[in-house]
């Protein structure tokens, strides 16, 4: 199609444009999270045989890591996409990105050693002193690591839904193309 032929493109809005430190950060959270490897096979020996693959969380999110690579490229400046193609996207996106800390902690809490947490958490008891007034401390730092990983992530997924939003306004109910 030549250039004349060529539907006219607006520029992206900047939620989307802002999206390119947004899906490397929530790809790298998912591949630490489920230890997905670089590369992933699919297993298209029948219809059925993606049964399994669907229900096992890694999957998931190797598939969640597939669309964000798609999302980071139509978010580059440049690259020609439509109101349409970003919905699809992020629509097949979400559910993963909604599910994903739940199923992380259930992954970590399935491939823990509870005996040897809960006797390392005893040892850890009988090693530290009574402070006055524990108990009634309303301090956050008992919050852990994985805790503000889960509010990072969320921030990001945010981000995520605030490029729709914007894509979907400055559509105008219609499918535009943008660049």
């Amino acid at each position: 199609m030549d250039d004349a032929a060529r539907p006219a493109a607006q520029p992206k809005p900047d939620e989307l444009l802002a999206l390119d430190g947004v899906t490397t950060e929530l790809f790298e959270l998912l591949r630490d999270w489920f230890a997905v490897e670089s590369v992933v096979s699919l297993d298209l020996t029948s219809i059925d045989s993606a049964v399994a693959e669907l229900g096992d969380p890694q999957m998931i999110a190797a598939m969640a890591m597939r669309k964000l690579q798609a999302l980071n490229l139509i978010a580059t400046p440049g690259v020609r996409t439509s109101t349409d193609v970003v919905i699809a996207i992020i629509q097949d996106l979400d559910r993963a990105l909604l599910q994903a800390p739940s199923m992380a902690l259930s992954v970590q809490a399935s491939s823990t050693d509870w005996d040897r947490a809960l006797a390392d958490l005893a040892d850890l008891d009988d090693a530290m002193p009574e402070a006055p007034g524990d108990g009634d401390s309303d301090d956050s730092s008992d919050v852990d690591d994985f805790d503000l990983a889960v509010v990072h992530f969320r921030e990001l997924h945010h981000a995520v839904h605030l490029a729709l939003e914007a894509v979907v306004r400055g559509s105008d109910g219609e499918i535009r193309y943008f660049e």
